[in-house]
């Protein structure tokens, strides 16, 4: 009975269905596929101290059942598929390769990569298949990313709205940077998540390309954004969230999940005010080492830092304070007969004296030199310039202007303290030999953490320049029909 149906299907030309993904099986399958291709990239490996190289192209496909599964064509096929590879078109595929080579960034439910092998008949659809979805998103909360946190596995999707981009608030559109260079590379943006947390979320290469022509495009300055497949990192002991090669970015109205989420903002506008945008840029707290880390692999730039560190001493030889200019703060330089500020070209300048204290201080790990620039001091000692050096004029009498006015002792009491710095790092640190830090601020008296604390990612190491900016997903190259060539990660 069985010959007898077979044959019977043979000659009446009825062929079999399409497999569903959750149907494959690790092997060579010459089986035939249908699915819609949402989204295409190049796959790239890093290798250290040469360019990245390219592997291939991924792609994340969605059969009839609403699942997931992730494509590969590697480099040397490369040249004969990707010209009619066309994001949302359906395909049909026979013969090809599931590889189980993929450990790390999933962006699929299915674990298995499909990849093009020698034998495979890839070819597109003329017709559109209205039972395949054209998106499907993987939207996931604050506690969800946080549990998945540096694990390296599946890449989810965020949604929320804006509330810096750059470090601009929205009140006034953003300015982003189009210019032809590193800092162009990423934008950051603050985003508050429906859960309450704002999380900051860096967005990298052609994510970040993307961002910048959909937001100067839009009529209205953009509310809401969604990002596919990012990556939760752990930066300076704080969540953030990477985009990947994978990634899109939607704005507003664009798909389902951003429009759903600007009804909600609509019938609860108080959220917008539940977090003040001045009070989102919070530094991040590192260690000298890791500060001195984000130096030498990051584009020069000014960036703020936390640092807890313990003085061991004041250096001493130099003038402890600067006379500045009482509306800007610079430094001023003497003329002829008057004081004269070279930022705002007061000729008769306001004068005021500011700190420039020199620390020498060290944390579990580094030791380094903390300058003590404007009235931060007062954070130390309590009082300001002026009225130490005015205690001093009136104990010994003479000129302010003239007198040599000795490093106070309510400095050098100072030593083996203990506190948390705001750290500015500036163009000049980038270049310098020597690791000589600002400190504008002593925000708080602080604990050295235990020794060897769990490792922490700093940022311009593994977070910014490699994993942030690789690729999302590996999976099998198919230069070899039966054999899989794992990425590393």
């Amino acid at each position: 009975m069985a010959k007898t149906a077979k044959t019977t299907a043979i000659r009446t030309g009825k062929a079999s269905p399409p497999l569903l993904f959750r149907h494959v099986s690790p092997g060579p399958d010459d089986s035939t596929l249908k699915f819609r291709l949402l989204h295409f990239w190049e796959a790239r490996k890093n290798v250290k101290g040469r360019p990245r190289i390219l592997l291939g192209i991924e792609m994340p496909m969605i059969d009839a059942e609403g699942t997931l599964a992730q494509g590969f064509i590697g480099q040397n096929r490369r040249n004969q598929y990707e010209k009619e590879l066309q994001r949302g078109s359906i395909y049909t595929l026979t013969n090809f390769y599931a590889s189980n080579s993929k450990v790390m960034y999933h962006v699929a439910d299915q674990r298995l990569v499909i990849c093009i092998s020698h034998a495979s008949a890839l070819s597109k659809d003329e017709e559109d298949i209205e039972g395949i979805l054209t998106e499907r998103f993987k939207v996931r909360s604050f506690s969800e990313f946080e549990a998945n946190c540096d694990l390296r596995g599946d890449l989810h999707d965020v949604v929320g709205h804006l509330k810096l981009v750059d470090g601009q608030a929205l009140h006034q559109r953003p300015v982003l940077c189009t210019n032809d260079d590193s800092a162009s590379r990423k934008v950051r943006v603050h985003l508050q998540l429906k859960d309450g947390p704002v999380m900051n979320v860096y967005l990298w290469d052609k994510a970040a390309e993307s961002f910048r022509l959909k937001f100067d495009a839009s009529a209205a300055t953009p509310t809401v954004l969604l990002v596919t497949t990012v990556n939760p990192k752990r930066l300076g002991g704080k969540l953030c969230l990477s985009s990947m090669s994978s990634s899109r970015v939607f704005l507003d109205e664009e798909v389902d999940p951003t429009n759903e989420y600007l009804a909600w903002l609509t019938m609860n506008p108080s959220v917008t005010s539940l977090v003040n945008p001045v009070e989102v840029v919070k530094a991040e707290t590192l260690t000298i080492g890791e500060i001195a880390a984000f130096l030498k692999r990051q584009p020069a730039q000014v960036a703020y830092f936390d640092c807890i560190a313990t003085i061991d001493d004041v250096k001493l030889g130099t003038k402890w304070y600067y006379i500045a200019c009482k509306d800007c703060q610079t430094k001023l330089n003497r003329g002829p007969t008057t004081l004269l500020c070279p930022k705002c070209g007061n000729e008769n300048a306001t004068v005021v004296a500011n700190y420039r204290v020199e620390l020498s201080v060290y944390d579990n790990d580094e030791q380094c030199t903390f300058i003590i620039l404007g009235d931060a001091r007062k954070d130390l000692t309590g009082r300001k310039a002026t009225e130490l050096i005015d205690a001093y004029v009136q104990e010994n009498g003479g000129d302010a202007a003239e007198l040599e006015v000795p490093l106070p002792q309510c400095f050098i009491d100072t030593i083996g303290q203990t506190k948390k710095f705001r750290i500015k790092v500036a163009h000049y640190n980038f270049t310098s030999t020597q690791l000589s830090l600002t400190a504008t601020k002593i925000v708080s008296p602080a604990e050295l953490p235990p020794k060897n604390p769990p490792l922490k990612t700093p940022p311009g190491t593994e977070v910014e320049n490699t994993e942030l900016a690789e690729s999302s997903g590996g999976g099998a190259s198919a230069i070899d029909d039966e054999k899989a060539i794992k990425r590393s990660g």
